[in-house]
């Protein structure tokens, strides 16, 4: 019964469409359509209900009296706004290849960020007021909301208390009426989750109910705990998991390796970050007649993780592991992440293996894929690994990673002569005390101890990808789709706009030259950051579309099964000609967890990130407090007329140097230089100036930092002369 209501609700949806999508059709309501499909009174339940879904999905609109039509014949868009701090906002747009809307700040009514709203189109691209012409709309319907919850810090006026949310593109207070939780009143600069109320006027601030009391603002572990209630992170496994976790051994049976290929006498290592404790991947390379033997060995947390268990749904659920300053809130439980599933050294572990053979040039020339059990003989970290690549080899541990190196050299030679894109960053970690105080950051290089590891799981990636794809079976790939031209063009303004030469993005070996050009310059940061939201995001997908970034036809994640759930998914799909066909997954099934995966991905990278400036931002307030700031050296990205965008290669950190801190002359910002130049002095500030700098300002609630030239000093006013007597 339950697939015939299926199918009659789809028959229902697309007997609406053909009536909407009919030329004579005027703007009807849902009793006037229920009556147009001659479906009687005890049936326009079913008809608000297929209203209803395709509205949320998009494909028809409501106007004025409740009457729906098709969203071009009204000039109608629906998409997710991304609303700016400053309030205006942009609506990205559903329809694949549509333009994004401009949306002033009067015209978001009482939209928030992350709200999938309605507009209506009231301006086209051509009569455009913004400097880079695109059309512009006001929201008309909220279908729903981004976020029904709120992180924020209490504050009190004298006549009502309001809560400043964390995120700063959620432009509004919130009112609230404080009672006491936990046994106590919540106070001023706590840290609150707030569940919003109805808000039905801009002309009044949204109100809404503090549901749970984090703590005061400043105590140890509550800004994490801020972030991870604002991204709602899942930090407790159900005890169904625990029990089905338990219930799994902790070191690998007799049982568990028969039928397996065994590679325990080989000499297998795993190279991984000083602080990490879980080792999904092993290498082991060999140099053989005509070229080298790659081995690329992965924990088989397929061995354990049964599809459809509660431990593999709760896996699905989270998505990936979240990474934050003081903690890991990992997918699997400890007793699998850390323990059995983890390739820990000196011990058995079961692993699915990649073998690539390579020929003298880089060229692979024969794959194979294989359940194996190993026996790692290494745990060496990034830094370990780095310092014996650039020291003579002394043992067979040298030796074995000095020749893994000409091998990934070579690998990543021809990478980018293919055509991928040197987009890698360099990383600041935190370094936080027992209270989870940030005491100093390190800054991670990809070195060629990373490089290497990267490598060879891009090769082992890829040949899993085509291995797939030539199979005929159905899995999740890692796709890049091309960028979009006018995005493209967008961002070669922004190039040519600090001096920089650059021809049409449009073509790969551009953008390759341009990125060689800025390589190791003040401003190769921010441009890069600048590249990286002109191309489309990476996801998951169930068709291989290729990697953009990568230059790579065939893509996927396989690498990473410990923290990643598309790469569980792909392990299983690689096994699948050993599967029952009752266990393997349907194309729309896939699909469907491919779109969730890429939601929990994104979710994962904002809370990261937020996480780590929140703690940059707490180092530099707890320098204000001490009033002894540190002195940093930094370099200036832009120049605009109220002062300089400085940034800090140290910590990767951008902030203004307000032109009224400049109190050494009187500064006037020349747009034809693009540069700060005193009427007095002529001292000038440009783009790729290196300066010395201290905190100023730290502005919590903003997310925004100012700082101050350490070298300035004001201008000395001459003496008055003395009267002649």
């Amino acid at each position: 019964m339950a697939g015939k209501r299926k199918t009659t609700d789809h028959d229902l949806r697309a007997e609406i469409l053909r009536l909407i999508q009919e030329p004579k059709y005027r703007p009807l309501d849902k009793i006037e359509i229920a009556d147009a499909l001659g479906y009687g009174a005890a049936r326009r339940n079913e008809v608000r209900r297929a209203l209803r879904d395709l509205e949320q999905a998009g494909e028809i609109a409501r106007i004025r009296k409740d009457r729906y039509v098709l969203p071009d014949a009204a000039d109608l868009v629906t998409g997710t706004l991304s609303v700016h701090e400053a309030g205006y906002a942009f609506l990205t747009n559903e329809k694949p290849g549509q333009s994004d809307l401009f949306i002033a700040a009067e015209n978001t009514g009482t939209a928030m960020h992350g709200d999938r709203v309605v507009a209506r189109i009231i301006r086209g691209a051509e009569f455009s007021r913004a400097r880079k012409p695109r059309a512009e709309g006001r929201v008309i319907r909220i279908l729903t909301r981004g976020n029904e919850t709120i992180v924020g810090t209490l504050q009190q006026t004298r006549n009502f208390f309001y809560v400043v949310p964390d995120d700063p593109r959620l432009v509004h207070n919130i009112y609230v009426q404080p009672s006491s939780m936990n046994g106590r009143q919540p106070r001023v600069d706590d840290k609150v989750v707030v569940r919003l109320e109805a808000w039905e006027s801009r002309h009044v601030n949204p109100e809404g109910k503090i549901i749970e009391l984090l703590g005061p603002r400043t105590a140890p572990g509550v800004d994490i705990l801020s972030i991870i209630r604002k991204y709602h992170l899942p930090v407790e496994f159900p005890r169904a998991v625990l029990e089905e976790t338990s219930a799994i051994p902790e070191t690998v049976t007799a049982d568990a390796i028969g039928g397996r290929e065994d590679l325990r006498s080989q000499f297998i290592v795993t190279i991984d970050p000083d602080d990490a404790r879980d080792f999904d991947d092993a290498i082991h390379v060999e140099e053989i007649k005509g070229g080298w033997q790659l081995g690329v060995h992965i924990a088989d947390v397929s061995a354990y993780v049964r599809p459809g268990s509660a431990l593999d749904r709760e896996a699905q659920r989270r998505g990936n592991s979240v990474y934050l300053p003081d903690r890991v809130i990992p997918m699997l439980p400890e007793r699998l992440s850390n323990g059995v599933c983890s390739l820990n050294p000196h011990v058995d572990r079961l692993t699915r293996s990649v073998f690539l053979q390579f020929d003298r040039n880089g060229r692979m020339r024969q794959s194979r894929f294989a359940r194996t059990v190993i026996r790692s003989v290494h745990r060496l970290t990034y830094k370990k690994a780095f310092a014996i690549l650039k020291s003579p080899a002394r043992d067979e541990l040298g030796e074995r990673l000095h020749t893994a190196w000409k091998l990934a050299a070579l690998l990543r030679k021809k990478r980018f002569e293919h055509g991928s894109l040197d987009l890698d960053m360099p990383e600041v970690k935190v370094v936080i005390d027992k209270k989870g105080k940030p005491i100093r950051f390190e800054r991670v290089e990809n070195d060629e101890s990373h490089q290497l590891i990267e490598e060879f799981m891009l090769a082992a990636n890829e040949a899993v990808a085509r291995e797939l794809k030539n199979r005929g079976i159905p899995a999740i790939y890692r796709v890049h789709e091309n960028p979009d031209a006018e995005r493209l063009g967008e961002y070669r303004e922004f190039v040519l706009a600090h001096g920089i030469r650059v021809g049409d993005l449009t073509h790969r070996g551009e953008v390759q030259k341009l990125l060689a050009a800025i390589k190791g310059t003040a401003e190769e940061h921010p441009l890069k950051i600048g590249l990286l939201k002109s191309l489309k995001r990476a996801r998951y997908a169930t068709m291989p579309l290729g990697h953009y970034g990568l230059a790579k036809t065939n893509y996927t994640h396989f690498t990473s099964p410990i923290r990643r759930y598309a790469d569980l998914e792909v392990h299983r799909a690689l096994a699948g000609h050993d599967l029952a066909r009752r266990t393997s997954r349907a194309v729309p099934q896939l699909s469907a967890i491919a779109d969730h995966i890429s939601a929990t991905e994104r979710n994962a990278a904002e809370a990261e990130i937020d996480a780590v400036k929140m703690k940059k931002l707490e180092f530099f307030e707890s320098q204000l407090e001490a009033r002894d700031p540190q002195v940093f050296d930094a370099v200036v990205i832009d120049v605009r007329n109220y002062g300089l965008l400085i940034e800090l290669p140290e910590i990767l950190l951008t902030g203004l140097v307000h032109v009224s801190t400049l109190a050494d002359d009187f500064y006037i910002f020349s747009p034809a230089q693009h540069r700060l130049v005193g009427r007095q002095r002529r001292r000038s500030f440009a783009v790729g100036d290196k300066l010395r700098a201290h905190v100023a300002r730290v502005d919590q609630f903003k997310r925004q930092i100012d700082f101050a030239i350490a070298d300035l000093r004001p201008d000395q006013k001459r003496p008055p002369r003395s009267r002649r007597k």
